[in-house]
């Protein structure tokens, strides 16, 4: 098998890891929400986005940065060194492990009592334990992605979340047939979390322990030559310097999501009752954000496909090359995202009473998930000024954005409650990209749209008419059968029409055209191809 073949069979495994992982994650929430009630359903969201704050600060960015320092070291037949680099990130994940483990179970208590949601200890505290195992995942999974060993992460994430899922949502079930309070349930559900890390550590370290094994000869050959050990001063030296602006450029969405479960309640006090203002944060937790998850699946991963053309045209410095492969990422972003948010956004209150277990904030999710349009193009940048080495850069305009999330939550939720609060997660995410889109056109001019914008905003503005007015007319449906089936073909009826009618107006309004087709990932060919005979030729 070539280099080519290898990593691109390596993508295919993460990606399509990932993206069953993600679906895994995003859908046990469905079942979960009808039991917890009011307490367990907030408990249960502060809960997951104080760990994934922490589980990012720990992890995002090392393992890929290990990945590159180990790949290179066997590169130039240097074994030894790449496993004493494999050693101190085994040590910091260790050592970050049990901190993040002992701030999260100590601080539990004061976080929920400055969020307003007191309830929410004993399932923040149930899930603190995971930290003290993915951090070792995460280090164990980017060793062996630079050994070019990509099936061993690929199937721990999926054994991980298979495990999760699963035992959180039957330690749920049988708490809540027990009998416990809705904040017990919530601890249950998230200590799957811990159950799904031990699977995945197993997975791990079989997968390292065979490499291990392999190796050993290797080694000893190492030894008798007398290879001098890296000092792990250095070794930190430099895996900090690579990783510290990707753990914060990641830290974006979590980030926010952490501010919105921390703020909603002492934010909303003094509009309603706290016993409402929990209610919306359960909602906003465990409905909106899980829906608004969906559409970025897709975009980004079709979109980062073409982050490693980037990086390779960036450093051949063949700017024509390197412009349109930028273009190409941020439109096939947009063009992708785009169609799932108006089915998703526009059936809202269709979705809400398929999934959950009444109808309120339909408004909500609908707002947040059209507000993921500028999520997926913040996550797009934020790739390409990775790929052409500006790193720092993203992290810079991450923690600008972030800063606009507060002053902007602060300020809009006077005036517009928990509307306002969603609004400026938009606006944090808009910040970003236009940041973002600056720096990366002072490095390459490139157009997002240029003269199309007016064609992409008719297909999006008829669409968004057509998906809600069949709404309107599905949800009628509910007088005539069981309303989770009325709801069902409500949202089979708006998603056929919307994702059908789609690419139909992109190539009518020319927004996609035919000669610059055989740039796009093979996916998109294959639904646009067909529909090309659509498009008049200039001139005839």
């Amino acid at each position: 098998m070539s280099k080519k073949e290898s990593f691109v069979r390596g993508t295919l495994i993460l990606a399509g890891a990932a993206l069953i992982a993600r679906v895994l994650g995003l859908f046990q929430r469905v079942p979960l929400e009808h039991i917890l009630g009011e307490i367990g359903n907030a408990s249960y969201s502060q809960a997951n986005a104080a760990y994934f704050m922490l589980l990012t600060l720990a992890t995002a960015g090392i393992p890929s940065t290990l990945s590159k320092m180990v790949s290179e070291r066997h590169a130039l037949n240097r074994p030894e060194e790449a496993r004493r680099i494999y050693q101190a990130a085994l040590l910091f994940a260790a050592f970050a492990g049990v901190v993040m483990f002992i701030l999260l179970y100590i601080l539990a208590p004061y976080y929920a009592i400055a969020s307003k949601v007191p309830e929410s200890v004993t399932a923040i505290r149930a899930l603190a334990p995971a930290l003290l195992l993915f951090p070792l995942i995460a280090m164990i999974r980017g060793y062996l992605q630079g050994r070019n060993i990509m099936i061993a992460g690929g199937v721990s994430q999926v054994i991980e979340q298979i495990v999760r899922v699963a035992t959180g949502i039957l330690l749920a079930f049988l708490l809540f047939h027990w009998g416990y309070s809705g904040q017990t349930i919530a601890a249950g559900a998230t200590f799957g979390a811990v159950l799904g890390g031990v699977a995945a550590l197993m997975v791990m370290l079989y997968y390292s322990m065979k490499m291990s094994r392999q190796d050993r000869n290797e080694a000893s050959h190492a030894a008798i030559n007398g290879v001098s050990r890296t000092p792990l001063k250095r070794i930190y030296g430099e895996i900090f310097k690579l990783s510290i602006p990707i753990v914060l450029t990641a830290l974006a969405v979590p980030a926010v999501n952490f501010i919105d479960n921390s703020i909603l309640n002492p934010l909303l006090s003094g509009q309603m009752s706290l016993s409402k203002s929990t209610y919306l944060l359960g909602i906003l937790g465990n409905r909106a954000q899980m829906i608004a998850g969906i559409p970025p699946i897709l975009a980004i991963a079709l979109s980062q496909s073409l982050v490693p053309i980037i990086s390779a045209a960036y450093a051949r410095k063949d700017e024509e090359h390197l412009q349109r492969q930028v273009t190409l990422a941020m439109r096939v972003a947009v063009l992708s995202g785009m169609p799932i948010i108006l089915a998703l956004g526009t059936a809202a209150y269709s979705v809400n009473g398929l999934l959950f277990s009444t109808r309120d904030g339909s408004s909500i999710v609908a707002l947040l998930t059209f507000m993921t349009i500028f999520q997926i193009t913040m996550m797009t940048s934020n790739s390409i000024l990775l790929g052409v080495g500006k790193a720092n850069l993203s992290m810079v305009h991450v923690g600008i954005g972030v800063a606009v999330k507060l002053a902007s939550s602060v300020v809009l939720a006077q005036f517009m409650g928990i509307y306002g609060i969603i609004t400026a997660t938009g606006l944090c995410f808009l910040v970003i990209t236009l940041l973002n889109v600056r720096a990366i056109k002072r490095i390459v001019p490139f157009s997002l749209m240029g003269k199309r914008w007016a064609g992409f905003l008719l297909t999006v503005v008829a669409l968004s008419g057509v998906g809600y007015g069949l709404n309107q007319l599905g949800i009628q449906m509910v007088d005539l059968m069981p309303a989770r089936i009325a709801f069902f073909l409500t949202c089979a009826i708006v998603g056929v029409a919307v994702v059908a009618m789609y690419p139909v107006l992109l190539i009518l309004l020319r927004v996609v055209r035919r000669d610059e087709l055989a740039s796009y990932p093979a996916p998109l060919r294959k639904v646009l191809s067909p529909l090309m005979r659509l498009q008049r030729v200039p001139g005839k």
